[in-house]
């Protein structure tokens, strides 16, 4: 039997008895009393007019040969976007295409090719004078058009918004403290989110945007957007 060997095992067994002990009792200690808070809530809102156009138009042709539909309708795009070089305000893009076989009862069978461009501006005169332009001259239609703000706008709005959301919150927290008999507080944990944009305003349809007879272009509406910043958060009461 080896006696020093038993010994200090029990030795090492009793250590950490007393360890466990040590760490229960400190878990069961009743932990210090936590501040009193209360969570309050602040919106703000502004609305901006949107300073942005985007729009969608597209080149559709029909015929019983796939090619000749594709050409008729690749040809219609590349003199679109060769006009919309005379608007340098206007961002142009080639976006969508799409090859569909038309088969009716009685009738050859057809191919319709479609092919789109995408437009956005901020300047609204030249992309109506686009827009007009390549709808009567073109014989391309429009999808869709819509208005939203830039990003340089919705930024700057929301830094303004959320100014005023903070000061409203400020302005709460301090009401909500005095209401509960705390003379102060301080600020816990808060978050700013902002929030809005909703759908672009108006959407149009082509006929809509065809200017009569050649003559001048529609004149365009951009409408609103609403920027609204909520702030939440604690107010750590004193």
């Amino acid at each position: 039997m080896n006696w020093p060997d038993d010994l200090a095992a029990s030795r090492l067994l009793a250590a950490m008895a007393l360890m466990f002990l040590a760490a229960a009792a400190r878990a069961q200690a009743p932990a210090p009393n936590a501040p009193p808070t209360v969570t309050v809530t602040a919106t703000a809102s502004t609305t901006v007019a949107n300073d942005r156009l985007q729009a969608s138009l597209r080149a559709e042709a029909e015929d019983v040969s796939p090619a000749a539909a594709a050409s008729q309708a690749n040809a219609a795009i590349a003199k679109a976007l060769a006009d919309a070089k005379a608007y340098p305000a206007v961002k142009v893009a080639t976006a969508g295409y799409s090859t569909q076989q038309i088969a009716e009862k009685g009738k050859p069978t057809r191919w319709r090719v479609a092919q789109s461009i995408s437009l956005e501006a901020s300047d609204f005169t030249q992309a109506a004078t686009l827009m007009s332009r390549l709808q009567d001259q073109g014989g391309l239609l429009l999808s869709n058009m819509g208005f939203t703000l830039s990003e340089r706008a919705r930024r700057e709005s929301e830094d303004s918004v959320t100014q005023q959301a903070l000061k409203s919150w400020q302005a709460r927290a301090q009401q909500a403290a005095l209401g509960l008999g705390f003379s102060g507080w301080r600020v816990g944990h808060v978050t700013v989110q902002p929030s809005g944009g909703g759908p672009a305003y108006p959407l149009m349809r082509a006929q809509a945007m065809a200017s009569p007879a050649g003559g001048a272009p529609v004149t365009l509406e951009a409408g609103t957007t609403e920027v609204t910043v909520t702030v939440s958060g604690e107010a750590i009461l004193q």
